[in-house]
C-alpha cells in the first residue's frame, strides 16, 4: 500500500512540475520544430516572419491561383469556405497567430488562468492572443464552430486586435456587437456567425500551436489570404513561391486577354506554348505595363526564359 502511494504522489508531483514547465504560448522550439522547412527571418516567439513585400503582394493574387500552387506541392488541406464576412469588399492578408479553445472543464480552467497569472497575462483568457500581435498579424481562432455563447470578440476587442494588427481575424466561432465592429475602417473579418451572448464555457487552451479551421490545417506564421470565396492557409516557406507563381500566371492571363480582344493572336497561338513572336510581344506588353509586374526583374526574367 505505501508503494502504491509513493508511486501515486510521485505521478501527481511529475504531472505538476510538468505544468509548471509549460506555458500558455508555444515555446519557440516547438513552433520552429513544425516550420522547419522555413529558413528565413523569424519572430523571438519562432514565428517565421515573411517580409511585409510579399504579405502586401499576397493580397492581389487570387485563391485560386494560390489553391493551385499549393495543390501541386501537396498541399491540399489549406482551403476553408463558407463564412460570413465583415467587410467583404476588402482583402485580409497577413501572417497567422494561432489560438485554441475547447468547451471548458473547472479543473483545466483553472491551472491555466493561474499560469496566465504566473506569466503576468491581463485580461480573459480570449484576450491573451491579442497581446501576441505585430502589424501584418491575423489572429486566428479554433473555436470548434461555436456561436451562441462562442462570442470571442466583441468591438471592445476588435478595435484592440486592428491597432495591433492592421488586419482583422479568421474565427471558427462567433463574435458580437456586429455594428461596432463594422465601423472599424479596414477591420476584416471571417467568422461562423454574430450572436449578442457572451463568451460562456469556453477555455482558449494555447497560443501558437497547431490548430484546424475547418478542413484545413493551419500553423503560426503561415500567411492567410482571405477573399469573398473564403481564406487559404499558405505554410511560410511557401509564400515566395506561390506569390511569384501566382503574379507570373497573372501576368499572362492579362497579357493573353489583351491579345485575344485585340485579335493579335489566335486562342490556340496563346493557349499552347509561345512563339518566339509571341515572346517578344509580351516583352514589349511587360514594357509598356510595368505597374503589373510585382516580381524582382530577376524572377521575372527567368520566367521569361523558362517559356
Amino acid at each position: 500500500m505505501m508503494k502504491t502511494t509513493l508511486l501515486f504522489t510521485a505521478a501527481l508531483s511529475a504531472l505538476f512540475m510538468q505544468w509548471q514547465a509549460q506555458q500558455i504560448a508555444a515555446t519557440k522550439e516547438t513552433i520552429s520544430a513544425y516550420s522547419q522547412e522555413w529558413k528565413g527571418e523569424r519572430y523571438p516567439d519562432g514565428r517565421p516572419k515573411v517580409s511585409d513585400d510579399l504579405v502586401k503582394r499576397l493580397k492581389d493574387i487570387s485563391i485560386e491561383e494560390a489553391w493551385g500552387v499549393l495543390r501541386n506541392e501537396g498541399y491540399t488541406n489549406q482551403f476553408e469556405a463558407g463564412w460570413q464576412i465583415i467587410h467583404p469588399d476588402k482583402v485580409l492578408a497577413g501572417r497567422v497567430v494561432t489560438a485554441q479553445y475547447m468547451p471548458s472543464r473547472p479543473d483545466m480552467e483553472k491551472p491555466i488562468k493561474e499560469k496566465g497569472k504566473t506569466e503576468k497575462r491581463s485580461g480573459g483568457p480570449n484576450a491573451w492572443p491579442i497581446d501576441v500581435l505585430q502589424e501584418n498579424d491575423v489572429y486566428v481562432a479554433d473555436g470548434y464552430g461555436k456561436i451562441i455563447d462562442g462570442t470571442l470578440i466583441g468591438d471592445n476587442l476588435g478595435n484592440s486586435i486592428f491597432a495591433k494588427s492592421k488586419t482583422g481575424i479568421v474565427f471558427d466561432a462567433g463574435v458580437r456587437d456586429l455594428e461596432g465592429l463594422e465601423e472599424i475602417d479596414g477591420f476584416v473579418g471571417f467568422v461562423r456567425g454574430v450572436d449578442p451572448s457572451f463568451i460562456k464555457d469556453m477555455l482558449m487552451t494555447g497560443i501558437n500551436y497547431p490548430i484546424r479551421i475547418g478542413r484545413s490545417t493551419v500553423l503560426p506564421g503561415d500567411l492567410i489570404l482571405g477573399k469573398k470565396e473564403g481564406v487559404i492557409f499558405i505554410p511560410a516557406h511557401l509564400a515566395e513561391k506561390v506569390i511569384t507563381s501566382a503574379e507570373w500566371v497573372a501576368l499572362q492571363d492579362d497579357f493573353g486577354h489583351q491579345m485575344l480582344r485585340e485579335g493579335k493572336y489566335t486562342p490556340g497561338e496563346i493557349d499552347m506554348k509561345w512563339s518566339p513572336a509571341i515572346i517578344t510581344t509580351f516583352r514589349a506588353w511587360l514594357k509598356q505595363h510595368p505597374e503589373k509586374v510585382k516580381m524582382s526583374a530577376q524572377e521575372l526574367e527567368k520566367r521569361i526564359t523558362a517559356l
